[in-house]
């Protein structure tokens, strides 16, 4: 007769593969319902947690599978190590968040200019839900960002400013950002009194012998610090929108360009629309567009 041996089940294991393929799921399902539907990111950051402690909890029931595969050789093996592989993308997921919430400051807006931010020509808004924010950025968030980020500074670009606009205009749209303001020209500014004066109208009463072009003298070409601040304030502002390209964050993102004498000086400000904390999406981002602005203008940058 022959002898049968039952193994015992581990239930954990079993429930480990179930609970590790639901947060799989709804990690992906809220993903792609964030990046192409209609779902707020507060929502997609409160789901995105669920599935990452679903994970955990998988991937702990697993561990006890395992262990009781090892010491009584109970059934759920594969069950366990399909656990694990489920498990593994909302983990990933949860741990880069949680690494960077935890190293990086909790700011989310940086600017090349930290001390003259340029201003957003319309101020974005969007309905925080529950991950609220500071309503302004203080002075000592721009501190953290110069300690965290100390590379991210302006460009100057030896060109015209209607060259380097093309340029950031270009780059732009390479890199998925789409502009929606803009102020400013790129033709300098001309003061009434320096414009052409017309002649005045014909009349029976003018002199005969009179010129047909009155000479206007010209103001003084004065060089102290305000003139130069006036002759130097030729710039163009653009705002923008971006999203990252996996989960689709949104951001806002303000471009300024100044014409200083034979030079452009390009200033980047990058903000999340939502919580406190950007997990350093922002200065990603600025840091990414100006590597693309350097290559595309390589060979005029200056320092």
């Amino acid at each position: 007769m022959a002898i049968r041996f039952d193994r015992p089940v581990s239930n954990a294991a079993r429930f480990s593969r179930l609970l590790g393929a639901f947060s799989l799921v709804l990690a992906l399902a809220v993903m792609i319902a964030h990046r192409f539907g209609g779902l707020a990111t507060p929502y997609l950051v409160l789901l995105l947690i669920a599935a990452a402690g679903g994970a955990l909890l998988a991937a702990m029931l697993a561990a006890l599978g395992l262990r009781s595969l090892w010491m009584t050789g109970a059934e759920g093996g594969l069950a366990a190590l399909a656990a694990l592989i489920y498990a593994a993308f909302p983990l990933g997921l949860g741990a880069y968040a949680t690494e960077h919430y935890l190293t990086l400051p909790d700011i989310y807006d940086v600017s090349t200019d930290p001390v003259s931010a340029p201003d957003w020509l319309s101020p974005p808004y969007s309905d925080q839900i529950w991950l609220k924010r500071n309503a302004d950025v203080t002075p000592e968030d721009r501190e953290k960002q110069l300690a965290a980020y100390p590379e991210l500074t302006g460009r100057r670009y030896e060109g015209a400013l209607d060259r380097v606009l093309e340029a950031v205009r270009k780059v732009a749209k390479m890199s998925g950002i789409t502009i929606t303001k803009s102020s400013g020209d790129t033709e300098p500014g001309r003061d009434p009194e320096d414009r052409p004066v017309k002649p005045p109208p014909a009349s029976d009463d003018a002199v005969a012998d009179a010129p047909d072009i009155v000479p206007v003298p010209t103001p003084r070409p004065y060089d102290d610090d305000v003139a130069k601040l006036i002759r130097g304030a030729t710039g163009v502002t653009l705002q923008g929108t971006t999203r990252t390209l996996i989960l689709g964050l949104r951001f806002d993102i303000l471009i300024r360009l100044r014409e200083e004498a034979e030079t452009t000086f390009v200033d980047i400000r990058v903000a999340s629309r939502y919580g406190q904390h950007d997990l350093g999406f922002s200065a990603e981002i600025a840091g990414d567009f100006l590597k693309a602005l350097d290559a595309e203008l390589l060979g005029i940058a200056g320092g």
